[in-house]
């Protein structure tokens, strides 16, 4: 996937992925790498970004792993946030896909095949 594509999107798909379900970083990562290519090195700083605008409060979870875990957990102000990207994303793609289909369609040099 191109990388700016999936720095478009990155914001929106880890606040869907909290709001479903708290998650801890690395529990996270694997989860947004279901749809995105990513590692924890874009991940954590995307978390703490988003923890300093004030969309996910955090809690410690002890682990029997090692130290306690830290969960996010979407906040009234994320879901506002979630909601407005969405709307946006949506949008968004509409408006490319309807443009991309009309370039499609007047495809003199079958650049599309």
């Amino acid at each position: 996937m191109n990388t700016q594509f999936k720095k478009g999107v990155l914001e929106l798909i880890v606040l869907c992925s909290v709001a479903k379900k708290d998650r801890y970083g690395y529990e996270l990562t694997l989860e947004v790498s279901k749809v995105v290519d990513v590692n924890d090195g874009t991940i954590y700083p995307l978390l703490k970004r988003l923890t300093n605008e004030k969309y996910f409060d955090t809690y410690l979870v002890e682990s029997k792993e090692g130290p306690p875990r830290k969960y996010y957990h979407i906040n009234e102000i994320g879901r506002k946030r979630m909601k407005e990207l969405i709307q946006n994303f949506l949008i968004f793609s509409e408006s490319v896909t309807t443009f991309i289909k009309e370039c499609e369609e007047n495809d003199e040099k079958n650049i599309f095949e």
